[in-house]
């Protein structure tokens, strides 16, 4: 290759760089519970569609018929009761399993149990060293500390309904005693249940719950799952956006910032790469804060909070849907017609909460389209990825095989290009002219030879969003043993914990290593010394491109460098056909 063909791969080089980096910024990427003496509750019995059961919580303390009265941070007073215990409590249906708290009848785990983290189900909440939980009730706005009260296990002939209730007071209101019911209903086959706060003052008088105008506040929190080594904003993230206007908005917040969203939405989403919470408020008039500052005991912090304006009855419920599932569109689509779930929800939407791509979006939904066709077929994703680069390679055969020929074409005219740089070396001009006019007489295009990369431009970009961010992909293996998620990097061999300086690696990967093999032997059989090209020239585009790309794919999905490396494969194939046939007719 010339100078101008140099350039023209470096700057390739330059632009998927940008690129990436480009798709990375637009789409990005306590208190203690108090435990009295009590008797423990009676397990409520299974039923026919899920399933609630009471288990005796690891305390010393254990239950207690009676608790007197505590005082929250808030002012709001718990009143004494009967029947309370801090045991867990567990329900459990078809598609999740979720554990609540009685103190606060709060919510400390939703697995779901039709996808794997590692060897267990997705965990959805992420509490890891602190003492936060999901759905954490609050009196007043989000700021004031949660309910850890304990409330009352109430029996229900609903097995897929959970409630709980406590009776409270506010000080100087004492003659004025309110009930608080919570109650989560489930709906197997759902990921989608319903969150409900009912409170029913003892008098005809509004409920006295009025902390600057917020009545109380629900925080979903204190992070989402799965488990994750790090948020990269590739491998992993957390996005908050909403749905509003017809299209849905990404919520921009820095490092430990917190922001209240304004306009009116549909639904408002907390969302990693292939997982969601999702809010969906209904007639209430909440104010919706989302935040990532990091509370202590948690190494990143991702909150969704409501807060409820006050209420102006001596009775009210209130009744959030919340969608915490996978981010597929076969099961968020479900949601825009009422005969295809059994909430009877429509028009929501909740498709939009994935991320779209700006860059090639058509392309990828094109490519994602064949290989769930192919996986059909063949049921293993890394040979359906292996037969989707073929199909590329032959529908881009026409243009490819053009573009090798040329450079086939070029390397002929290497003689006659240094005869005519020796003759006229001392007249530019003059030798520009001649150059062009033996390029037309011979049919040839000096840039030619780039136009295979070019080409490929678009199916990388496509094909980096597919296999980075196709559900499907997720935990799909390829060679067990060494290829187990094609959606992730692979690995031969762990640092054990140690890692290497500046480059940040835990692990080393070999698809990377053949990658630059299978670029290097393409490079070879496309590439013969150019007049006037120097050796370093010819080093830097045999040997330092591959390089530079190493470093570049190191922690890429390794479904992309299978996709690389087949068409690497394909390429030298190519390249090797017509160098055969260009020797024949010499």
């Amino acid at each position: 290759m010339d100078k101008r063909t140099l350039l023209a791969v470096v700057l390739s080089v330059v632009v998927i760089t940008v690129g990436f980096m480009v798709q990375n910024a637009l789409y990005p990427p306590q208190s203690a519970v108090e435990t009295t003496e009590t008797t423990q509750a009676q397990p409520l019995p299974e039923q026919a569609d899920g399933h609630i059961a009471q288990t005796e919580a690891n305390t010393t303390g254990g239950s207690a018929q009676s608790v007197s009265s505590t005082a929250s941070t808030s002012g709001v007073v718990a009143l004494s009761g009967d029947g309370l215990s801090a045991d867990p409590v567990t329900y459990k249906n078809d598609l999740m399993e979720v554990t609540f708290d009685p103190a606060g009848a709060r919510i400390t785990s939703i697995k779901l149990l039709e996808h794997i983290d590692g060897d267990q189900p997705v965990e959805m909440i992420m509490r890891e060293e602190s003492d936060m939980a999901a759905f954490e009730l609050h009196f007043g706005s989000h700021t004031n500390p949660p309910v850890r009260d304990l409330f009352r296990l109430v029996s229900s002939t609903d097995a897929n309904t959970v409630t709980f209730r406590r009776e409270f007071t506010v000080p100087g209101i004492q003659d004025e005693p309110f009930t608080v019911t919570r109650s989560y209903r489930f709906f197997p086959g759902e990921y989608m249940f319903e969150v409900a706060v009912e409170a029913q003052n003892s008098v005809n008088a509004f409920i006295p719950l009025n902390f600057n105008g917020v009545s109380y506040a629900l925080t979903v929190g204190p992070q989402i799952g799965p488990s994750y080594a790090e948020l990269d904003n590739r491998n992993e993230y957390r996005r908050f956006s909403y749905f509003f206007d017809r299209r849905p908005k990404n919520i921009r917040l820095r490092q430990e910032q917190t922001e209240t969203v304004t306009e009116p939405f549909q639904w408002i989403a907390l969302s990693g790469k292939y997982f969601a919470v999702v809010a969906i408020p209904g007639a209430t008039d909440y104010e919706f804060t989302v935040s990532n500052v990091t509370s202590p005991g948690l190494r990143n912090g991702a909150q969704l909070s409501l807060d409820r304006p006050v209420i102006s009855s001596a009775a009210n419920k209130d009744v959030v849907r919340f969608y915490v599932g996978p981010k597929v569109a076969r099961v968020l689509d479900r949601y825009n017609d009422a005969d295809e779930n059994a909430l009877g929800a429509r028009d929501l939407n909740l498709d939009q909460v994935q991320e779209s791509r700006l860059l090639f979006g058509w392309l990828e939904t094109i490519l994602k389209f064949l290989l769930q066709l192919i996986n059909r077929v063949i049921p293993n994703y890394g040979f359906a990825i292996i037969i989707l680069t073929i199909i590329v390679k032959i529908l881009l055969f026409p243009l490819t095989h053009k573009s090798y020929e040329s450079t086939s074409k070029m390397q002929q005219l290497n003689p006659k290009m240094q005869e005519l740089r020796e003759k006229y070396k001392d007249n530019p001009q003059k030798l520009n002219a001649e150059m062009a006019a033996m390029y037309k007489k011979e049919g040839a295009n000096p840039m030619g030879g780039c136009l295979p990369m070019l080409i490929q431009f678009p199916f990388f970009i496509a094909m980096f969003g597919l296999f980075n961010n196709h559900f499907d992909l997720r935990g799909a293996s390829f060679i067990p043993g060494w290829i187990t998620d094609l959606s992730a990097p692979e690995s031969i061999w762990n640092f054990g914990g140690y890692t290497l300086p500046l480059l940040g690696w835990t692990d080393l990967r070999l698809l990377p290593i053949i990658f630059v093999a299978s670029q290097i032997l393409s490079s070879r059989l496309m590439q013969t010394p150019a007049s006037g090209q120097s050796n370093s020239q010819m080093k830097m585009m045999q040997y330092g491109m591959p390089i530079m790309f190493f470093f570049i794919l190191y922690n890429m999905p390794s479904g992309l460098l299978v996709y690389w490396i087949f068409s690497n494969v394909l390429t030298v194939g190519q390249q090797y056909y017509i160098n055969r046939k260009r020797q024949a007719r010499e």
